[in-house]
């Protein structure tokens, strides 16, 4: 499939009725990420992770901050677990930290790691609120990383161990476990920009790790399916892309259909119809030889895939490469801390350049817009119909503060969320199967190479005290759910 960016995008909103209802069973959550939340990171047997060491390398996040003690979930879960009720929430998306359950990666199973996450599973429970867990949300255990992370083809095997062992203690009372949260991120920014653990710069490694991150989920579905009961539902997260040229010329174009490769392609195709795409193939063999595909590989990623998590912030704007883009480019990615102060190598590519876009902004200067993700699933819809949707990330970070009232009235964030829900509404008017939304985040975190200086929570966090607030869009969501709809 090929990314059409000049093709017109769906504009619906004049025939929207007054009130938009979600259909009856509409799943409605919020998320977060273990190393964002939990803190705890030398407790209980946990073993170190490459965020740990990443982390605390000078120079690596924003404000010099780490997830030592973040928002110190480990300890106070039941409380937050009590506010999600409060809202009613009808499921929590929370990841398990693989060093917390088995420390090096292999071998020995920390029991103390699992009972945390069992006793997190049965309050959600006892509140009505379904668990949705995810195995890896980027924090590898660090030993791992020391035999070559993501680039051995070795670690896919050891996830799939990991995979099974959870499969086995909590797919009893978690009805969905997803396998990875967005490998994109963990390949491309881990390895080829370098903002994201482990640090490394290297297109080719960037490439390695995205293969054997596909590997990883293929072995790890099927592992879990040898655990889980008949009813368990085994899903992906992904963070795909509206990928679109920065201007009409042919090359901007071509660098748009190259770029939707890397971005979306790389991914869905593989995992969804067991092939890589042709042209992502010929447009890299001068990084790589693929010789890290092997036979078999591509049936085993091929996994049957129950649910397909889509996250979604901003379309991308890109350029083909050019001397001129070279000379002007930033040293970052254009859509990580840097912002969008100037054109930026794609992650994982030579051939295109992240270009800025137009405003309005979030606080992490990415673009609002929400018919974009109108977009989106409409074409995932239209590639890969048998595949039911659920959005597990859509928020974002504005420069809210608790004002005199103590409260924390964040109007642009509600305009967000509203905007983007309509855009999910306009979605399934078309026909496309979408079963819930979870908002990101929960409450404030740690947000990676950002550290805390962005916040995308529905609950303000004081990281000095831990004490957590309401903010207005908490109680705006909880409107929307009790409605089963928006205005």
């Amino acid at each position: 499939m090929q990314q059409r960016g000049a093709e017109p995008r769906p504009t619906p909103e004049a025939g929207r009725p007054a009130r938009l209802r979600f259909p009856d069973g509409f799943v409605w959550g919020t998320a977060t990420a273990s190393y964002q939340v939990e803190g705890a990171v030398t407790e209980d047997g946990r073993g170190p992770s490459i965020w740990d060491t990443f982390t605390h390398e000078p120079g690596r996040v924003v404000d010099g901050t780490n997830g030592d003690i973040a928002c110190d979930h480990y300890h106070r879960f039941r409380e937050d677990v009590a506010t999600m009720a409060e809202l009613g929430l009808g499921s929590y998306r929370f990841s398990i930290a693989w060093p917390r359950v088995v420390p090096t990666g292999a071998g020995t199973v920390n029991q103390a790691g699992l009972d945390f996450y069992r006793r997190l599973v049965d309050a959600l429970l006892e509140h009505g609120i379904d668990p949705l867990a995810t195995l890896y949300h980027w924090d590898l255990p660090q030993p791992l990383q020391d035999a070559g992370g993501w680039m051995n083809r070795d670690t896919a095997l050891r996830f799939a161990e990991y995979a099974q062992v959870v499969g086995a203690a909590l797919g009893d009372r978690v009805p969905t476990i997803t396998t990875l949260n967005e490998p994109w991120c963990a390949a491309f920014l881990g390895h080829a920009s370098g903002v994201h653990a482990p640090g490394i710069t290297d297109n080719a490694a960037a490439l390695t790790a995205a293969h054997h991150l596909n590997l990883a989920h293929g072995l790890g579905a099927a592992a879990l399916r040898s655990v889980l009961p008949a009813t368990g539902q085994v899903s992906l997260t992904l963070n795909l892309s509206v990928v679109r040229p920065a201007t009409d010329r042919a090359d901007d174009r071509d660098a748009a259909r190259h770029v939707d490769g890397l971005a979306n392609r790389i991914f869905l195709d593989p995992m969804l119809c067991g092939q890589y795409p042709v042209d992502v193939l010929d447009d890299l063999r001068h990084i790589t030889d693929w010789g890290f595909l092997r036979d078999g590989d591509l049936a085993t990623i091929h996994a049957p895939l129950d649910l397909l998590g889509v996250n979604y912030y901003s379309p991308t704007l890109v350029a083909a490469a050019t001397p001129e883009l070279e000379q002007r480019t930033s040293t970052r990615w254009v859509n990580d801390p840097q912002g969008p102060d100037g054109p930026a190598r794609y992650p994982g590519t030579d051939r295109a350049f992240s270009v800025p876009q137009a405003g309005p902004y979030t606080a992490m200067n990415w673009r609002i817009e929400p018919g974009s993700l109108t977009e989106l699933l409409v074409r995932v819809h239209r590639d890969h119909p048998a595949v039911p949707l659920m959005i597990t990330e859509n928020g974002a970070a504005f420069l809210d503060e608790p004002g005199p009232d103590g409260v924390v009235h964040d109007a642009d964030r509600i305009e967000y969320l509203h905007g983007h829900l309509a855009a999910v509404h306009d979605a399934i008017v078309q026909g496309v199967d979408v079963r819930g939304y979870y908002v990101w985040s929960f409450m404030d975190n740690f947000e990676w190479a950002w550290g805390f200086s962005k916040r995308f929570g529905l609950v303000h966090v004081d990281y000095s005290t831990g004490k957590r607030t309401l903010k207005d869009s908490a109680t705006w969501y909880r409107d929307v759910i009790a409605a089963q709809g928006v205005d």
